[in-house]
């Protein structure tokens, strides 16, 4: 299996490269989906894909739905009467619509089907935790919980962060659809244990107030090549650009991009030994819909992509993983260069349809999502306000990107055969509880018109 010359791993173990092009994207401050911000996130992408040496750099623009965020309020009736409207405190979630709601409280616990089937909503307003139970067999999303919160009557949906620190957290709930059918917002774990305590003594009540804007914007990719022009196929690295609005975005996803860049300047130093061209993309708005991707996809041969490596949530750790989708050659790839390097993998192999590999994946391009693991729970301080550069260091960033790098660069390696599937392998193999969040939330992909 080819391997980067000691040179280059010498490189990326001193390269500031990575770290200093996250510093300027943490800079650019809001990147949310279809705004300023995001443009300006795709802008530095870009020029670090010049620095880089890379070729063909250029920007996509495409039209989106957009969401702007406005004030929230939630304030709570007499006897525990408290008003919250601090951003600390409560935060609306994008793709709710603007709205007001009034009516008693009901905890749904961590929003399990079951959970949702034992409670009475209708008229009232749903609570769910963000952690999934232990033992649960699938990660359930906040937009299903949402989904199943609208469907049960519900007038309006609070989201409880289950990670202590005073912190709301954000997310998009409206699927394909938007905006969503009820207001919707987070709110911290602590406010959100306060209000469970009042509704296991039935006495919540609520008046809910959000302000936000839902209108057409457009969205960016930036993407780049490298490897011999001649290929017929190439594999794909990517990343999502976009942030929410209320954080830099530093682990979800600046690190992934930066990553996307940092693998293309390594491997524009060993060009000459890439079989197959390598493309890097930075997606946009993959946090309000995967947008970015599905744009891609769409308007591009997906017969000509061996395979897509797309890099989320990379950067709290050293310690890589891959969502595999079921797809074994392609995460063998991964197996073997983590053993060839002496570091550890983990695997996750359900077909998962949240990250940009999705619209892949539901095509039968064989994709993966390579994240990084650490020891906290579900999201830790992802899509709060705390998901700051502070949280990350150099040191994971740069042997992280030595992983990846050997990695893409076993994959564009012409011995390695990494077969497509049909998209009817793929919907005849996808877990029935993601069917049904899919089909639920208009992301089901295999009926006509699925994304008109």
């Amino acid at each position: 299996m080819s391997r980067l010359p000691e040179s280059v791993v010498g490189d990326a173990y001193t390269s500031q490269f990575a770290w200093e092009t996250l510093e300027e994207l943490v800079e650019v401050g809001n990147r949310m989906a279809g705004q300023a911000g995001e443009r300006e996130g795709a802008e530095v992408v870009a020029d670090a894909f010049e620095e880089a040496g890379l070729r063909e750099v250029e920007i996509d623009e495409f039209e989106i739905p957009g969401w702007w965020r406005g004030s929230s309020r939630l304030e709570l009736a007499d006897p525990h009467a408290r008003t919250y409207d601090a951003s600390h405190e409560v935060i609306a979630l994008p793709g709710t619509p603007a709205g007001d709601a009034e009516g008693e409280v009901v905890d749904v616990g961590c929003g399990t089907p079951e959970e949702f089937a034992d409670a009475d909503l209708a008229g009232k307003i749903a609570m769910a935790s963000s952690e999934t139970p232990e033992g649960h067999g699938r990660w359930i999303h906040r937009m299903e919980k949402y989904v199943s919160a609208a469907e049960a009557g519900a007038e309006a949906f609070i989201f409880r962060n289950h990670v202590e620190g005073c912190l709301p957290p954000t997310g998009e709930i409206g699927y394909h659809n938007r905006p969503g059918p009820i207001p919707a917002v987070g709110v911290s774990a602590e406010v959100g244990k306060r209000i469970a305590r009042y509704c296991a003594a039935d006495e919540a009540s609520a008046a809910l107030s959000v302000e936000c804007r839902n209108e057409e914007t457009s969205s960016r990719n930036a993407e780049a090549v490298v490897g011999p022009d001649d290929a017929e196929r190439e594999v794909l690295v990517t990343a999502h650009v976009d942030a929410h609005d209320i954080s830099e975005g530093a682990n979800d996803n600046g690190a992934g991009s930066v990553l996307v860049a940092e693998v293309g300047r390594l491997l524009a130093q060993v060009e000459d030994d890439l079989d197959t061209r390598v493309r890097l993309v930075t997606f946009g708005s993959e946090e309000i819909g995967l947008w970015g991707a599905y744009h891609w996809a769409e308007t591009n041969d997906l017969d000509s992509v061996k395979a897509v490596v797309n890099v989320d949530g990379a950067g709290n750790s050293r310690n890589l993983g891959v969502m595999a989708n079921e797809f074994d050659a392609l995460a063998e790839v991964f197996a073997d260069v983590t053993d060839g390097l002496g570091a550890p993998l983990s695997r996750r192999d359900t077909i998962s349809p949240h990250g940009d590999q999705w619209a892949f994946v539901q095509e039968g391009v064989p994709a993966v999502m390579a994240y990084t693991e650490s020891d906290e729970s579900g999201r830790g301080w992802g899509h709060t306000h705390a998901d700051t550069l502070d949280k990350l260091d150099v040191r994971d960033l740069r042997a992280v990107a030595v992983q990846l790098a050997e990695s893409v660069l076993a994959v564009a390696d012409d011995g390695r055969e990494i077969p497509h599937k049909s998209r009817e392998e793929i919907r005849d193999t996808i877990d029935e509880g993601y069917v049904q969040e899919l089909k639920r939330g208009g992301r089901w992909p295999y009926d006509e018109g699925a994304r008109d």
